[in-house]
């Protein structure tokens, strides 16, 4: 349990740390309340990025001045025109200490996974992608309407389907927003003795995760070739968004000589669909030992929060809950007694954000999840066809998350019984 105080201080630590990486820094005492945390934070990103627009004003599209190396904190840049043969020299991103190869960077997670799924069509050819059910529905998506020489199979029995004999090229999807129970059956996926290429989707594991050591752990005992993609935006920025950003790492690639075309033909999918990053998008504050300690610590904090939310409204409002047990741990959904369709869901959201906002409780109507804040959306279950009110758990100390997981609480009961899907 993590008192107001305590948080309060680490905290302020997050702050200095964002502001050491200002050339003029800014004065920066320590916050007295959540409101003047997150107020902080991100007035100090965008002082940030501020500054290096007027630093680097000359690093233009066209590199018409050939002014030198744009630089972004730790990171290093090349390129010519429009970015297309983007080079970055900086930090991994991830905490780990398993051996990662190429990194090709892209303009958010989505571009980074439709850049790969594209350039594995000349690589790989025709192939089964294996998906967890409950998966990314934008993804699920993508794949279906884009990805046309992908046969989509929705994982329901585990070992059974994952093990199927088959003469098509098998790729295993596994995705880290989807439910407990799917992740864990897609997982073992990895030891069939059949699959070409995993392909993991990291963004909702803290990039220190020992998830995610796990499954390069297993992977690389079944000589797997994996590629681990990211957005950056939502647990890598300290809760500030600091700007859209992607990757994919393929990981232990070189030893590969089957698939070693397609670190060279994602890059190609990111100059054809103009997927290359902003070089501004590059939190200049990352990999160093104190970014990484904080991280995990803001991490493990919406962590404990998350099973005690879990725990409380399990109870006190009992067949209103949709899915609680997500395989991050970081997000959880509330159903209705009347069905939801996108816009109710929205509405309602919206609306329970707002009320509870006017009480003076942290929480927002924002459609992400790793802030300083609780955020509510709406929430499609692409398995089921549902619809929910995404509720994604706060870096908050302990008694302040409690009294607002009981508002919460309070607010569903009571809208529930006056329809709050009308």
């Amino acid at each position: 349990m993590e008192s107001i105080a305590a948080y309060l201080d680490r905290k302020h630590e997050e702050l200095r740390l964002l502001n050491e990486g200002l050339r003029t820094p800014l004065p920066v005492p320590r916050p007295q309340s959540v409101t003047e945390v997150v107020r902080q934070k991100f007035q100090l990103t965008a002082a940030l990025k501020a500054e290096h627009t007027l630093h680097d004003w000359n690093a233009t599209e066209t590199d018409w001045s050939h002014a030198g190396q744009p630089h972004a904190g730790p990171f290093a840049f090349a390129y010519d025109y429009q970015r297309a043969d983007l080079e970055v020299h900086g930090p991994s991103f991830y905490d780990l200490q398993e051996s990662a190869g190429e990194t090709v960077y892209t303009a958010s997670g989505m571009a980074a996974i439709a850049a790969l799924l594209l350039a594995s069509a000349d690589v790989i050819g025709k192939a089964d992608i294996r998906v967890a059910a409950g998966s990314y529905g934008e993804t699920l998506e993508l794949i279906e309407r884009h990805a046309r020489h992908l046969r989509l199979v929705t994982l329901k029995h585990a070992l059974d389907e994952v093990r199927a004999p088959t003469t098509s090229r098998q790729i295993l999807l596994l995705d880290s927003c989807a439910p407990a129970r799917g992740f864990e059956a897609a997982l073992r996926g990895i030891m069939s003795p059949s699959l070409d290429l995993l392909i993991f989707d990291t963004t909702c594991f803290s990039a220190g995760s020992g998830r995610i050591r796990r499954v390069l752990r297993r992977a690389r005992r079944r000589e797997i070739p994996t590629v681990m993609v990211r957005s950056h935006t939502k647990l890598d920025s300290l809760g500030a968004e600091y700007g859209r950003l992607g990757s994919a790492v393929f990981v232990d690639w070189d030893h590969n000589a089957t698939l070693k075309q397609l670190p060279v033909e994602m890059r190609n999918a990111v100059r054809l669909l103009g997927g290359a990053p902003l070089p501004a998008h590059f939190p200049p504050y990352i990999g160093t030992a104190s970014y990484h300690a904080l991280t995990s610590r803001r991490v493990a904090a919406m962590l404990r929060n998350s099973r005690r939310a879990i725990r409380y409204l399990a109870s006190a409002i009992p067949g209103l809950t949709a899915e609680l047990h997500f395989a991050h741990g970081l997000y959880l959904t509330l159903a209705s007694t009347q069905p939801f369709d996108e816009a109710s869901a929205r509405r309602a959201s919206a609306q329970m954000s707002d009320d509870l906002a006017k009480a003076g409780l942290p929480i927002r109507h924002a459609g992400s999840f790793g802030f300083d804040f609780a955020a509510t959306e709406w929430f499609h279950n692409a398995t089921t066809d549902r619809y929910s009110v995404r509720l994604a758990v706060p870096d908050l100390p302990t008694p302040l998350w409690e009294e607002l997981t009981q508002a919460i609480a309070q607010w569903w009961l009571a809208h529930q019984r006056e329809g709050v899907a009308a």
